[in-house]
C-alpha cells in the first residue's frame, strides 16, 4: 500500500474475512504519510509518529498480528524506480505471500499518483522479479512466486467480495486513522449506506 489507512479504505473487509480463517496477513506501506494533514501545527515528523501508530492500531482491529513495515519514502513523491522496486521484491521475497493486494495501476485510475506508482511497482517486484533468483539477489531471502495479486480500485473489477458481515469492524479500523477523519458520525454513515443503497438514501449526510 501506499499511504495509512488506504488498506482499512480498500481492503480492509477483505483482511478481515482472511484473518478471521486464520490467514497470516502482513503490511507494507510504502510511505507514512507524512504529508496528508491539514493541521497548521503538525510537523511531517510528528505526522509520521501520529499516523504509523494509527496503522499499528488499525491493523489490530483487522486482526493483524505480524509487524507493520513501513519503507517511510516521502509521501506524495513515490515514483517508479529501481530502489523501490528491489525494496518491494525484498518485502516479497520475506513475506512470501500467497496473495498480494495491492492497486490496480492501469489508466484511467483517477486519484492519487502514489497509488498508481506502488500498484504497478507492486507488481513489477512480485512478477518477474522476487520470483527470479537473478534478480535483486538478497543473501537471506530465497526467490518467491506469488501466485495471485487482487488489485483494487481499477476500472474493470472481476471479483467481487461481500464484506457485510465485517463492514463494522472495518469501519472500526478506519476510525483508528483519528487524523485523516474530520467527523467520524459521517464517514460510518456514509459507508453504510455506500453498502446498502436503500440505507444510503435514507442517511441525511448534512
Amino acid at each position: 500500500m501506499a499511504h495509512p489507512d488506504d488498506i482499512e479504505f480498500f481492503c480492509g473487509g477483505t483482511v478481515l474475512l482472511l484473518t478471521d480463517r486464520g490467514v497470516v496477513v502482513d503490511f507494507v506501506l510504502v510511505t507514512s504519510g507524512d504529508k496528508g494533514t491539514r493541521e497548521a501545527s503538525l510537523t511531517s515528523a510528528a505526522l509520521v509518529a501520529l499516523r504509523e501508530e494509527e496503522q499499528r492500531r488499525a491493523a489490530v482491529v483487522l486482526g493483524v498480528s505480524s509487524e507493520v513495515r513501513f519503507l517511510r519514502q516521502p509521501d506524495a513523491e513515490v515514483v517508479d524506480s529501481l530502489e523501490l522496486r528491489a525494496a518491494l521484491v525484498r518485502e516479497i521475497r520475506l513475506s512470501r505471500p500467497d496473495v498480494l493486494l495491492t492497486f490496480d495501476p492501469t489508466p484511467g485510475y483517477r486519484q492519487h499518483p502514489d497509488h498508481r506508482v506502488v500498484g504497478r511497482v507492486a507488481l513489477d517486484a512480485a512478477w518477474p522479479c522476487a520470483r527470479d533468483r537473478l534478480s535483486f539477489p538478497t543473501r537471506d531471502l530465497g526467490p518467491h512466486e506469488t501466485a495471485e495479486a487482487w488489485c483494487f480500485s481499477g476500472p474493470d473489477p472481476d471479483l467481487v467480495v461481500d464484506v457485510s458481515s465485517v463492514l463494522d469492524r472495518k469501519i472500526g479500523a478506519r476510525l483508528e486513522h483519528r487524523s485523516q477523519t474530520r467527523w467520524p458520525p459521517a464517514l460510518r454513515s456514509r459507508w453504510q449506506g455506500t453498502a446498502n443503497p436503500e440505507r444510503f438514501k435514507q442517511v441525511d449526510l448534512r
